[in-house]
């Protein structure tokens, strides 16, 4: 009898990150299953899901970099978006069916006085449209089928809420930056609440996600243009490690970087002088170099740097 065959793995070897500008009306999941099929790559996830109403930042990894992912979630984000007053939504955002209407429409005044009240750490109830798992089942699966559940409130960082403009009565826009897990539409759903009305999310637009922004950004269509003629990768695939260019990067000689790779632990007396001034020693990460050459992340805890994620 033969012995099975080995399935091979379908797609290019490509490592790096692409940073998407999503574009309205399609998913996250949407935008990597296109991208992974534009440029044969055999593995491809994305860091930080956006909605389908929402456009911007939405980086995207391929190969090794999608080690990264999870220190990518967990960098500050920053979005743009659109609260319009007086109708609220069961999707908190233009996308969802209307629950209530209001005539009351706050002055400015009152909006700015109200923000102070969502900054720094705040207790946040989810949307029901989530991908929260209530039971074993996704909540906005839960909401569709006509039984939204009650989510309880969870810890929400917001480091910088601001009105930046008030077109008409009807609409401000605000920008905001915040920690892992917080929701914009829950955001702007709660601050039309505490200025005397209702509201949802008319437009929303993610700026930056933990070191990448919209500077960075490329289109599907450039994506789908880019051709790939000669096997090459694209010029807008960025290095795996641009992922980490806020994290603290700490030299190693060959010979450390050797043993990190190994798995070993090293005492940080002999890092003493190198560990930069932003690493913090009690638990803090660190993007460990050896030259120009990433090598791995590494966590400074218990007078030891043991190697966290190697690459």
């Amino acid at each position: 009898m033969a012995p099975p065959q080995t399935r091979q793995k379908r797609g290019r070897i490509i490592d790096g990150w692409i940073v998407l500008d999503k574009p309205q009306g399609i998913t996250s999941a949407h935008a990597v299953a296109r991208i992974k099929r534009i440029l044969d790559a055999a593995k491809v996830g994305h860091g930080g899901t956006l909605d389908p109403l929402a456009t911007g930042v939405l980086p995207i990894a391929l190969g090794r970099a999608t080690k990264m992912v999870p220190y990518v979630m967990d960098g500050t984000k920053r979005y743009r978006f659109t609260l319009r007053f007086g109708e609220a939504r069961d999707t908190d955002d233009a996308d969802g069916a209307v629950t209530a209407i209001s005539d009351q429409r706050p002055e400015t005044g009152r909006i700015e006085a109200a923000l102070g009240q969502f900054r720094g750490l705040i207790m946040q109830i989810p949307p029901v449209f989530s991908a929260i798992k209530v039971g074993g089942e996704r909540a906005y699966d839960l909401a569709r089928a006509g039984l939204p559940p009650d989510l309880p409130p969870r810890p929400a960082q917001i480091d910088r809420f601001e009105l930046i403009e008030r077109p008409d009565a009807d609409h401000a826009v605000f920008e905001v930056e915040s920690g892992k897990g917080v929701y914009m539409r829950s955001l702007a759903r709660d601050l039309a609440q505490a200025v005397g009305t209702v509201g949802h999310i008319a437009m929303l637009r993610r700026l930056a996600v933990g070191p990448f922004d919209e500077n960075q950004a490329v289109t599907l269509d450039k994506i789908a243009d880019s051709g790939d003629s000669a096997g090459r990768d694209p010029d807008f695939v960025l290095p795996v490690e641009t992922a980490l260019d806020d994290i603290p990067a700490l030299a190693l000689t060959e010979t450390e970087a050797a043993a990190l790779r190994n798995g070993r632990v090293l005492s940080l007396v002999e890092f003493m002088g190198r560990i930069p001034a932003t690493c913090n020693p009690d638990g803090g990460l660190a993007r460990l170099m050896a030259g120009r050459r990433f090598v791995a992340l590494g966590r400074l805890t218990d007078g030891l740097l043991k190697p966290e994620r190697v690459i």
